[in-house]
């Protein structure tokens, strides 16, 4: 059994395992050295003889070996599902009959398997484990094994049918359901199937609101405990997860899990409908109302309507001229976040997106996708009125207002109205005096 890098439980003096050669372990709590000298007081004696890996007790020599044989004995007489221990058996058959035999005895929640120990230490608050890259605690030493991985970038645990791989076992488990198609927690109030009784739980507060996990610096509640400690990170301003391609650093796994599809090119999530393929399951789940044609959201002053409630909101901006997105360096100000986000990195001079072509480089991948049609000629989006194509979607968007007549954007000082946004801009410039466009050679200024 090999020892963690560093584990710190921090309660007593520095205490060292003499059975260790290893200088690295340090143990910092009576209970821990105990645990450990109950460990090496047995000799292990018992050595598999397919790895060579060493068992301090025989029976666990026995259970050991089925990991190469995949050998399984003991069957659910329910759903037919195996287990290499009884013990997980017993366990898996709470799943059927509802039995929860552990009670917690300050806030009386009840647990079918030994996760009650664990659920302990949320009441008391205890992490004993802690990461020595980082210094993030843990209340399980599984967790800090789990953690560990997200700086090392290792994935030790591949899935034998798609060979895709993972640095958390419990998420192996959770992706070899997507093959089997094994979806058995069903919600009561809209049927919605979930893989894990823990995702039917977050799910069912979408229905009933409930966000029981709140922020103790601004008092933002959230329905899951992840969303929280990502949140908590917008505070401290903490960015764990670093990409080792470009060093980015993102403040959640998610969106560090995100990135990365960028430079490997992944696009793991399938349209059923049309087959397109997408890096993000959100862009997905948004691309499949474009064929329902579903738009639930009404703007009340233009009646626009939007496929997300989020399009709404920022649409919204248009019309009350709120930019509530600050650059920190030059104080510009900007309706949307994402723009705020290109806005920065025109300061930080960063544009990893070459065109092969001409060598032109932009900040975004999708302006460099825009940008190859100028090369290619290639003009996707068709006027369904009189057939002019465009190379760009907003462009096309322009445009059928010549033909409906609307203009959503009104100036708030003379009340001029403008087909597109970008000659609203154009136009607010000569209210503010700005020219931002300068001539290198003698430079005059426009707007």
């Amino acid at each position: 059994m090999p020892c963690l890098t560093t584990i710190c439980l921090k309660k007593e003096a520095n205490l060292k395992c003499q059975h260790q050669r290893s200088s690295n372990i340090s143990i910092l709590a009576e209970k821990g050295i105990g645990k450990y000298k109950d460990f090496h007081s047995e000799e292990k004696s018992f050595k598999c003889d397919l790895c060579e890996k060493t068992i301090h007790q025989k029976s666990n020599l026995s259970v050991h070996r089925r990991t190469h044989t995949g050998e399984k004995p003991f069957e659910c007489d329910i759903c037919k599902k195996r287990f290499s221990l009884n013990s997980n058996l017993s366990v898996h058959r709470r799943s059927h009959t509802g039995e929860k035999p552990f009670e917690c005895d300050i806030c009386k929640k009840r647990f079918s398997n030994s996760n009650y120990s664990k659920h302990l230490r949320t009441h008391e608050g205890e992490k004993p484990f802690e990461c020595h890259i980082c210094e993030k605690t843990f209340s399980r030493i599984s967790s800090l094994s789990d953690h560990l991985r997200t700086h090392t970038g290792e994935k030790p645990f591949e899935c034998d049918i798609c060979g895709k791989t993972f640095g958390i076992k419990s998420t192996l488990s959770y992706h070899r359901k997507t093959h089997a198609g094994e979806k058995p927690f069903e919600c009561d109030i809209c049927k919605k199937c979930f893989i894990l009784n823990s995702s039917l739980s977050i799910h069912q507060r979408t229905h009933t609101g409930v966000k029981p996990f709140e922020c103790d610096i601004c008092e933002k509640t959230f329905s899951r405990i992840p969303s929280l400690s990502d949140h908590l990170r917008t505070h401290t301003g903490e960015k764990p997860f670093e990409c080792n391609i470009c060093k980015k650093r993102f403040i959640s796994n998610s969106n560090y899990s995100k990135h990365r599809r960028t430079h490997e090119g992944e696009k793991p999530f399938k349209c059923n409908i049309c087959e397109k393929t997408f890096s993000q399951k959100s862009t997905l789940s948004y691309h499949r109302k474009t064929h329902a044609g579903e738009k639930p959201f009404e703007c009340d002053i233009c009646k626009k309507c939007f496929i997300l409630n989020s399009s709404l909101s920022i649409h919204l901006r248009t019309h009350t001229g709120e930019k509530p997105f600050k650059c920190n360096i030059c104080e510009k100000t900007f309706s949307q976040k994402s723009t705020l986000s290109y806005h920065r990195k025109t300061h930080a001079g960063e544009k990893p997106f070459e065109c092969d072509i001409c060598k032109k480089c932009f900040i975004l991948n999708s302006s460099l996708s825009i940008h190859q049609r100028t090369h290619t000629g290639v003009k996707p989006f068709e006027c369904d009125i009189c057939e002019k194509t465009f190379s760009q979607k907003s462009n096309l968007s322009d445009h059928r207002r010549t033909h409906t007549g609307e203009k959503p954007f009104e100036c708030n000082i003379c009340k001029k109205r403008f087909i597109s946004n970008s000659n609203y801009s154009k136009h607010l410039r000569t209210h503010e005096g700005e020219k931002p466009f300068e001539c290198d050679i003698s430079e005059k200024t426009f707007s």
